[in-house]
């Protein structure tokens, strides 16, 4: 017999009433410290949500009456420890034995319209600060010690009902804080919810209103909802409304235009397959990528970006995207730079995007071992990453070209096995250092010493260990052309050559 929503209803709260179990003592006793200094406090938001739907909540967060200075006192004789460092909005946090909590006192905050930052105020009741939340799933409380269920705007309803709607109306919750559009999506990727077709309609019509809000809030929500279980959802929803648009706008350019012949692929499609597909690559804890991880999703999301500047129609109805790789990795260094992510998380994306076509530049011959090393040098510690990106980038409906690519790369990584075995290839360094290298010269520290170094190099990617007399040799001669083409070039020029690089292909 199916069941009634009645019936999911009763599932929801017996799940929660089942999670808190664990819980209720710490509730009831902090409770009784505000009660009993004739304050309000309730659960709420997400830890409420959460238990509702049977699952486990990082966080323990409090809504109160009280001010921020009476919270203090009360914390203060309650806790372990207490910080004010979110008093200026009205949150104060505590920690007691193993749980950290924190209390605000009840909100009403409006952005202005040329404000980045809400202006706080403060309310007097439970229900006012319920409907100051951004969806009625996150407008639930339990008030304590009591745990009276408090759900004034149906979020229990919708709840079951796996729907995102705003407690009030979805115009004036945007309005109040427009990072709530950004949330709708996050929540859609995290919940797998479907956002209500009103809020849709206010996000669209007010996508505009996202520039307000500073670069630093809007890569959080986006880096959680890149982190959710399926980030698809989401990043449709924010594709669909506009707002990406505003925040990434390179997402929406890869909808290119398909030619009349229908000769290449949506790019924009593409690009959301190779993230399900590296999202199902991702390892487990012990695992070398262990998931959810942020700078695979990135790049994979990201890695042809390059292809609106690099599109070109070639005669017969072609189209080319050369060197799309490289415009791709400065576009996502763009990109990234400008949502303040951190320099390290930058460089690993922008790198991944840069060596993504890399494999296939060797096409279907035998991988030489100068190529593996070469392979394995410029991808460092990437490699795993590259490895579950470059495999995900493949989303051909051909079953024979998808099993030959799957099947070459699984020759590749036999390759990179086998050399591993042999010699250090994940620190390829040459045979002789700086210090073997002045000696051997009779030349100083200085710029000769880093280009005999990189000729060196060269030769250890291309012949693998050599030896130390061997690695003489080859340094005397190279030092010798070298000197030989100073005497022909009185003007220096030949100081500022690379130093004996060589280009060596599978």
């Amino acid at each position: 017999m199916p069941q009634t929503p009645s019936d999911h209803l009763t599932e929801a709260r017996r799940a929660a009433a089942a999670r808190l179990i664990p819980l209720q003592p710490l509730l009831a006793d902090l409770g009784d410290v505000f009660t009993s200094a004739g304050h309000r406090l309730a659960l709420v938001g997400g830890p409420v949500r959460d238990a509702l739907l049977g699952r486990d909540s990082p966080d323990l967060d409090f809504t109160t009456d009280a001010r921020p200075e009476e919270t203090i006192r009360l914390l203060r004789g309650w806790g372990d420890s207490h910080w004010d460092i979110g008093k200026a909005f009205g949150t104060i946090g505590a920690k007691k034995g193993e749980h950290v909590v924190e209390v605000t006192t009840y909100r009403a905050d409006v952005y202005r319209e040329d404000s980045r930052k809400p202006e706080v105020a403060y309310g007097d009741t439970l229900e006012a600060d319920l409907l100051r939340r951004d969806f009625t799933v996150n407008a639930m409380a339990l008030e304590l010690p009591s745990l009276t269920f408090v759900d004034p705007y149906g979020g229990l309803a919708d709840l079951a009902a796996r729907t995102l709607r705003t407690p009030g109306a979805p115009e004036v919750s945007f309005g109040d804080d427009p990072l709530r559009m950004m949330r709708a999506a996050r929540f859609a990727a995290q919940l797998g919810f479907t956002v209500a077709p009103e809020a849709v309609a206010a996000m669209k019509d007010m996508a505009d209103r996202i520039s307000i809000v500073s670069a630093e809030r809007i890569r959080v929500e986006l880096e959680k909802l890149l982190l959710a279980p399926d980030p698809r959802p989401g990043l449709e929803l924010l594709v669909s409304t506009g707002l990406a648009e505003r925040v990434l706008p390179e997402l929406p350019a890869l909808k290119l235009e398909i030619d009349e012949h229908h000769r290449h692929k949506d790019v924009y499609e593409h690009s959301l397959i190779v993230l399900e597909q590296a999202i199902a690559l991702e390892d487990g804890p012990e695992g070398p990528v262990p998931g959810p991880d942020l700078v695979l999703r990135l790049a994979a999301i990201l890695h042809d970006i390059g292809k609106p500047a690099t599109r070109r129609f070639e005669p017969g109805g072609g189209v080319s995207f050369h060197h799309h790789e490289m415009e791709g990795a400065k576009l996502t260094t763009r990109r990234m730079r400008a949502l303040r992510f951190d320099k390290d998380t930058t460089q690993q994306v922008s790198r991944l995007v840069q060596l993504h076509l890399r494999f296939h530049g060797y096409g279907d011959g035998a991988w030489t071992d100068s190529a593996v090393r070469r392979y394995v040098t410029d991808a460092g510690p990437l490699l795993d990453r590259l490895h579950k990106l470059t495999r995900s980038d493949c989303t051909t409906r051909n079953k024979r070209k998808a099993a030959r690519l799957a099947g070459a790369y699984d020759d590749l990584e036999r390759r990179i096995a086998e050399l591993r075995d042999q010699e250090e290839l994940d620190s390829v360094r040459p045979d002789l250092d700086g210090n073997q290298i002045m000696e051997i010269l009779g030349i100083p520290a200085g710029r000769d010493v880093g280009r005999a170094w990189k000729f060196l190099k060269e030769l250890r990617l291309d012949r693998g260990q050599i030896g130390f007399d061997e690695a003489r040799e080859e340094l005397l001669a190279w030092w010798a052309r070298e000197q030989e083409g100073a005497a022909g070039d009185p003007d220096g020029a030949t100081s500022a050559r690379s130093g004996g690089e060589t280009t060596t292909t599978a």
